[in-house]
């Protein structure tokens, strides 16, 4: 199994488990690894440090290896990461996840749903859908509270 940080060109970072590098090219090529939080397919490998368990002998000592230079290069470049960018991704992906688990997908249909719920027509449920900016700036003008949220297309799939 091939563990791969990547990161789509808005700058999303994510990690993805590829049979093999071969695996991982045919997927990119054919357009399957796409980011979990933008659905961007524009997708590029990021340098990772490896794990190597090297012992001494048989004895259980660990030795110490020292830095090649593709590892020295791979700790140059962790240094500029933002541990809270990543952090912020991963809390705004699990509150995007519980609005889909706690609510019912109308589709189209939601400022139509939406009205009618405000107008007592149909019973006050959670709803989530699609509306123009402009439906949904005519619907919060008539007191009807609504949230745009950003549509993403991993946010009912659990992530590997």
């Amino acid at each position: 199994m091939k563990v791969l940080d990547l990161q789509c060109a808005h700058q999303h970072e994510f990690e993805g488990w590829f049979g093999s590098e071969d695996d991982f090219v045919s997927q990119l090529g054919r357009g399957l690894v796409t980011c979990p939080l933008c659905g961007d397919a524009h997708i590029q490998k990021k340098l990772s440090a490896p794990r190597l368990n090297l012992r001494v002998g048989r004895g259980d000592a660990e030795a110490t290896a020292t830095p090649t230079p593709a590892s020295a290069a791979v700790a140059m470049t962790n240094q500029g990461m933002n541990p809270d960018l990543a952090a912020l991704q991963a809390r705004m992906l699990r509150a995007l996840r519980e609005v889909v688990a706690n609510t019912e997908d109308v589709g189209e249909r939601f400022a139509h749903e939406a009205r009618a719920m405000h107008h007592g027509e149909v019973e006050h449920r959670n709803i989530r859908g699609q509306a123009s900016p402009e439906e949904a700036l005519a619907m919060m003008e008539e007191g009807i509270e609504v949230i745009a949220l950003p549509t993403l297309p991993a946010i009912k799939e659990t992530l590997q």
